[in-house]
């Protein structure tokens, strides 16, 4: 899904339109870089697994003990259980944690999905996300409209992956965060900085080239700040718009 569709899907959903998605065009351009408003709140990956992608990640987390946090969390991290859906389980890793959690609206659908799934456990919050339907039916109005085709079959599997990279809003950490692994992946303290300075942007790179090596191409969105708001007001997103 390009940026337009993911803006749909969150906006629909309840998160204000002072926040939008970007295309990141480039990490190591600065010009290009320089594109993407800032502060930047997460990052979503989109790349093309392999035949063997699965079977590293299994072995990969083998000896990972299962996520079980809930409540008072660090970063709020969704169990994937609805097949070829990681689209939005990166969107809804990216608004659930760091600044962006301020840009939902109260009383939303999102503010009460977020609300609702804080006290459960990560099996009790799959369930949950599976029996939202407003949630299944906004996801399928705007995955129709994007630029992946959508499978006859849901269990039919899908050539591409999301993971979200997301600042905590409570520990300053930066997480790497995928349904399909066994909980979130703390990558350090970011401090007071953007997810695109200093410590992230290295560890979203080192991501992107283990996967590139055997993978090839990846798109790279961001959540922040938009783009007209960004361009009358480089602080306006201080403000907090509740709609």
């Amino acid at each position: 899904m390009r940026p337009k569709t993911l803006c749909m899907l969150v906006h629909t959903l309840g998160l204000s339109s002072a926040l939008e998605f970007h295309d990141v065009l480039s990490l190591d351009d600065v010009d290009l870089l320089a594109l993407v408003p800032r502060p930047t709140f997460a990052l979503i990956l989109v790349f093309p697994t392999s035949h063997n992608y699965e079977p590293e990640v299994v072995e990969k987390d083998k000896d990972v003990i299962e996520y079980t946090g809930s409540g008072d969390e660090d970063i709020v991290w969704y169990k994937q259980t609805i097949n070829n859906a990681c689209g939005l389980y990166g969107i809804l890793h990216a608004v659930s944690n760091g600044d962006a959690r301020d840009f939902i609206i109260p009383g939303s659908h999102l503010h009460h999905l977020l609300t609702s799934c804080t006290s459960l456990k990560p099996l009790d919050r799959a369930t949950f996300l599976e029996d939202d339907e407003q949630l299944e039916s906004a996801y399928k109005a705007v995955a129709l409209q994007g630029d992946s085709e959508v499978p006859a079959n849901p269990e039919d599997e899908v050539d591409f992956h999301y993971v979200c990279f997301v600042k905590s809003h409570k520990n300053s950490h930066l997480y790497e965060l995928d349904g399909d692994r066994k909980g979130p992946i703390d990558c350090g303290w970011l401090g007071d900085d953007d997810i695109l300075s200093g410590k992230g942007l290295s560890v979203v790179c080192e991501f992107i080239q283990r996967i590139s090596r055997s993978m090839g191409g990846f798109s790279l969105l961001a959540l922040a700040p938009a783009q007209s708001l960004q361009q009358s007001s480089p602080d306006i997103w201080f403000d907090r718009f509740p709609n």
